[in-house]
């Protein structure tokens, strides 16, 4: 019922997710990340918010996404009918497809890359994402859409769209966390909001908020490098 990609850009230290599904609120369910960490998406049947969570956990740890995702799903009688992958600040993947998912599922991980879907029209949808994911874009947030984009086009989820998101962690900039809960089209309105999210007032306010390279940043450091500029 859903499709998800994680990415990283070693060369900037960027990570960048996607996912819609046939139902409602797909962000809040699915994507979390930290740009110390990393990323998970957890999805699925039944998914489960606790492996999310608990993955998310083990990153923030310093495991590995392999290490990470082999602990959380053991021991759960329900695994079956969930779906995991993740992505460690090292730029390590690893993925679960539990084999009740409902078909066509199945995942895709390597170095920078995780890619996974369950209740897909067929194996093209994934296949389809990865390409997309391989092309060249002006911004990760623009490569996100674009995968999003050739889900979709590619058969996507068997039951139509409802909702999507886009979260995006860089180094040198605030976060992109933004969802479309509810909507005929939501991948059009996500990528409606990420323009907005460029434009004034929204992205001046960007430039006095703390980031990973400046923890201390506010409105007067943002002033100074303004007027220095």
């Amino acid at each position: 019922m859903t499709f998800s990609i994680l990415t990283f850009d070693s060369k900037t230290g960027t990570f960048a997710a996607a996912a819609a599904t046939g139902s409602l609120c797909v962000g809040g369910w699915v994507l979390r990340g930290d740009i110390e960490s990393g990323l998970v998406a957890s999805q699925g049947t039944a998914p489960s918010t606790f492996w999310r969570d608990d993955v998310m956990r083990h990153l923030y740890e310093g495991h590995s996404a392999v290490a990470a995702i082999e602990t959380v799903t053991q021991g759960d009688a329900g695994r079956h009918h969930r779906q995991i992958t993740a992505l460690d600040k090292n730029g390590a993947t690893h993925g679960f497809t539990g084999t009740q998912s409902v078909a066509f599922s199945g995942h895709h991980t390597e170095p920078g890359l995780a890619i996974a879907g369950n209740m897909l029209s067929g194996p093209d949808v994934l296949d389809a994402m990865r390409l997309a994911a391989e092309t060249e874009r002006a911004s990760p947030a623009d490569r996100m859409l674009a995968v999003l984009s050739a889900a979709k086009k590619a058969g996507g989820d068997s039951r139509g769209l409802l909702s999507a998101a886009l979260l995006v962690l860089a180094p040198n900039r605030p976060p992109l966390d933004l969802r479309v809960d509810h909507d005929p089209d939501p991948i059009i309105k996500l990528a409606r909001l990420c323009d907005a999210a460029r434009q004034p007032p929204y992205c001046d306010w960007l430039a006095e908020v703390p980031i990973l390279e400046d923890k201390s940043r506010g409105p007067l450091q943002a002033h100074k490098t303004q007027r220095s500029g």
